[in-house]
């Protein structure tokens, strides 16, 4: 397994650790504070379109498009012609979202109107004027967060081609930073100033979205950049990027596009089924963040760079290792995902507004979208290898036949498990996407060392459904054998105490079963002679030491 890419993967993931942890943190705040209520659910359809579009940058157009150019530009040209391309999408970035920006929000409402009422028995009525009244006004103010996250992936873009990880990585933790400083700083004032409390959310995300771009400008700067109002649509540089962003957004639009869909025919399944489906997808997109995303972002600027020079063995060798690690890890996690939902929702969330009703409604939802977060990953890596190839064509196909797949599976599946189908429709949906990628990029490079991926995946497979079935026999017994700890904690004030109480118990039994499921995983590793994870545990332990 390639040094540099373990270790690029490494220092990634432990920023989008910091970042996802302060997501999950972020979430427990806004479960707390809205629940699965009418205000969470408003706020999650209104944050919606801006997510997309930062999930669409981030982790899509701007990797297929952006890095490869650019790291093209650095190798061939040099670091003045890259600063001059860097400034030149910066600036188109910033015309074209702030036109998206402004017809946004004129057209707010007309769009929004167009959803059917989520969760109110009268959609005409007081309710659905509601509902609607609050998604529109937080729709407005949360739309020019397009333009901030599009400037600060263009940003982190320029960093990851100059394998500088871990600011990029870390940057969307000062998202999370914004939203909960305004939770504590801004929403309690809301009320006082004539607002909705869930106003002060949609503040504080436009605060995080501006800190995104404020803490990699330091870095960039000391790399040699510096910012020139600069535009040309007519540069050969800025055309390919262009050219190539429209099919590099739909060739990792899948995921995206089918979370939008999810959210769409959710509204209609009763209070509650749009906010359970966000919190469990950002459950299951948590090791995504960790393991999917920091393995393909380290892998990207070595497969564009081998694909420069032509040296496809090399290339064959970065892919196929950036996919037995991406299994090693996300497969284990998709396991425990499944067997410890519930446990896990409830150690997370259950508290204050979210209650046992919340947990189960999310951990339904998790259950069946866990699956999808193999295919989510392993798309993270073979879509933009195509990019590199020169080849949008093929991504773009698959991504399409992936979102109509989706569409067919969900308007099935939700008339038979409710919402839920609508997880189980995304997943089935992601697995298919990634395979067909997969199955077509090994084609396309003349394979993709085969035998050695089938090997390692089957052994990752029986591993992790030892850990798994470990894990549940755990957490059953323990759930069973743990006392009431509110007599532990009985000098707390008022509902405080059985707040504390019940989450230390779920906390231990998630804990417990963690442990004994990773010690299996770990015996069972070593009975099968598994390499991939040998080598992973060397690289999170050695980074854990050089952290030190």
């Amino acid at each position: 397994m390639s040094e540099r890419l373990a270790k690029s993967a490494g220092t990634i993931g432990l920023a989008v650790m910091t970042s996802r942890l302060l997501g999950l943190v972020r979430d427990q705040v806004m479960a707390g504070l809205f629940g699965t209520g009418m205000a969470q659910d408003a706020f999650q359809i209104a944050n919606r379109i801006p997510n997309l579009v930062r999930d669409l940058f981030a982790e899509g157009a701007m990797s297929a498009a952006f890095v490869p150019t650019f790291t093209r530009y650095l190798k061939n040209e040099g670091k003045e012609a890259a600063w001059r391309l860097g400034n030149l999408v910066i600036n188109a970035l910033l015309v074209v979202t702030t036109v998206l920006v402004v017809l946004g929000i004129i057209y707010a409402e007309p769009l929004l109107s167009l959803l059917p009422d989520f969760g109110g028995s009268d959609p005409a009525g007081a309710d659905g004027a509601a509902r609607l009244a609050l998604t529109v006004q937080l729709a407005r103010i949360v739309m020019p967060f397009l333009t901030l996250v599009a400037v600060a992936v263009a940003l982190g873009g320029m960093l990851n081609s100059l394998r500088r990880f871990f600011i990029p990585a870390l940057s969307p933790a000062i998202y999370n930073v914004g939203v909960l400083f305004s939770a504590v700083a801004i929403v309690p004032f809301c009320e006082g100033w004539g607002l909705h409390k869930i106003v002060g959310i949609a503040i504080g995300a436009l605060i995080g979205g501006l800190g995104q771009i404020l803490v990699q400008v330091p870095l960039l700067y000391r790399q040699g950049f510096r910012y020139r109002p600069i535009l040309s649509f007519s540069d050969p540089g800025l055309k390919e990027i262009l050219l190539l962003m429209g099919p590099g957004t739909l060739g990792l639009a899948a995921a995206q596009v089918n979370v939008v869909v999810n959210t769409y025919l959710a509204v209609g399944e009763g209070e509650g089924a749009v906010s359970a489906l966000a919190f469990a997808f950002r459950l299951m997109y948590l090791p995504i963040g960790l393991f999917g995303v920091s393995v393909a972002t380290a892998a990207l600027p070595e497969v564009a760079r081998q694909a420069a020079a032509g040296a496809l063995d090399d290339m064959r060798r970065t892919v196929s290792s950036s996919l037995r690690l991406m299994l090693m890890l996300s497969v284990p996690a998709t396991v425990g995902l499944m067997v410890l939902g519930g446990p896990i929702v409830e150690f997370i969330f259950q508290r204050g507004q979210f209650t046992s009703e919340s947990t189960r409604l999310t951990a339904m939802a998790l259950l069946f979208y866990a699956p999808g977060l193999i295919g989510y990953s392993a798309v993270k890596i073979a879509s933009p290898t195509f990019y590199a190839l020169n080849d949008p064509r093929t991504p773009v196909l698959v991504s399409v036949s992936s979102i109509v797949m989706n569409l067919v599976l969900n308007l099935t599946l939700v008339r038979i498990l409710s919402f839920q189908g609508l997880a189980l429709g995304t997943a089935i949906a992601a697995l298919f996407n990634s395979g067909l990628l997969v199955y077509l990029l090994s084609r396309r490079i003349h394979g993709l060392e085969g035998r050695r991926i089938a090997v390692a995946s089957a052994k990752i497979l029986a591993a992790s459904l030892a850990m798994g079935a470990a894990a549940m026999v755990t957490e059953s017994w323990l759930n069973a054998s743990l006392p009431d700890m509110q007599g532990w904690i009985s000098w707390l004030p008022g509902t405080w105490g059985a707040t504390a109480a019940q989450t230390l118990r779920a906390g231990l039994r998630v804990a417990g079963a963690i442990s004994v499921g990773v010690g299996v995983l770990g015996l069972s590793a070593s009975v099968l002679r598994l390499q991939e994870f040998t080598a992973a545990r060397a690289r999170v332990l050695g980074l854990i030491r050089r952290r030190r």
